[in-house]
């Protein structure tokens, strides 16, 4: 896989001089977890990037529950942490793949092109027997230049337009209930964007690792591969695994709605779609 590096990867890298690894494990309904757990032990050399301060922006009316990060702080942060443009990353969480996911769109975003996703988190690292630490790690401060991929993000109002205009396939990718709008329990309205339809982020992994390609492949198997498709979750987390298995699956032109779900709703005159 393209962005994907196995536990065995990491073990072999682990000590190289050029290799950084990030930390993003966090656990909804407990925003200190994440940190909590860094703190108690770690993968040897790993820097903690906190999903609320560190991947996301201040609340406002519109933007969604976990708006962008303002992206000169996250460039401060991520040289502080010794990430420069020649930096292989290696990101974790506990498996999940979507608090890792959010850091890999955002590097992705700013134009990063070694940065890779650690199969299996924290949780298969604990499994296989492999060290931890407690130690926090200090590296000397690079230089890191933002190079903004545009093409990766999608606005307000790119998803307004295609309301009408139907030239990319938007994927929710909630749980079904929450698309069908049977049950939501964070957002103030159930439901999900008109036209969307919906392909469960859950879906591409098996046993807490992502699924390979071909089975990617199987998972959007409907959709040409020349259409351009926007995925959305609720916030625009859990929508980052289903961004980067469409990406593994082969396909160009994908981009993330930042926003998401909790930023479509913000706007009182958006309507949205119960069922299917």
């Amino acid at each position: 896989m393209k962005y994907i590096k196995s536990q065995e990867w990491l073990v072999e890298h682990l000590t190289d001089a050029n290799v950084r690894v990030v930390d993003c494990r966090f656990t909804l309904g407990k925003p200190q977890a994440g940190w909590e757990a860094y703190q108690n032990n770690h993968i040897p050399g790993a820097v903690f990037f906190y999903l609320e301060d560190d991947l996301s922006g201040e609340l406002s009316e519109h933007g969604g529950r976990h708006p962008l990060p303002d992206l000169v702080q996250l460039q401060e942060k991520i040289e502080s942490a010794g990430i420069d443009s020649t930096t292989t990353v290696i990101v974790y969480d506990n498996g999940e793949g979507s608090f890792a996911g959010r850091f890999w769109w955002l590097l992705s975003y700013l134009g990063h092109t070694n940065i890779f996703i650690l199969d299996g988190g924290y949780t298969k690292w604990i499994q296989n027997g492999n060290i931890v630490s407690q130690a926090v790690p200090t590296f000397n401060k690079t230089s890191f230049t933002m190079n903004i991929q545009h093409n990766l993000l999608a606005s307000y109002e790119d998803v307004k337009e295609n309301i009408s205009s139907q030239t990319a396939i938007l994927i929710d990718s909630r749980a079904r209930n929450r698309y069908l709008g049977l049950e939501e329990p964070i957002d103030k309205k159930p439901g999900h964007i008109p036209g969307a339809i919906n392909i469960e982020w859950e879906d591409g992994f098996s046993n807490g690792c992502w699924k390979s390609v071909e089975k990617q492949r199987e998972r959007f198997a409907h959709i040409k591969m020349e259409t351009p498709i926007i995925v959305y979750c609720g916030s625009g987390i859990t929508a980052t695994p289903n961004f980067i298995a469409l990406k593994e699956a082969g396909f160009k032109n994908v981009k993330l709605y930042a926003g998401s779900y909790s930023d479509w709703i913000s706007y009182e005159e958006n309507s949205v779609e119960l069922g299917e």
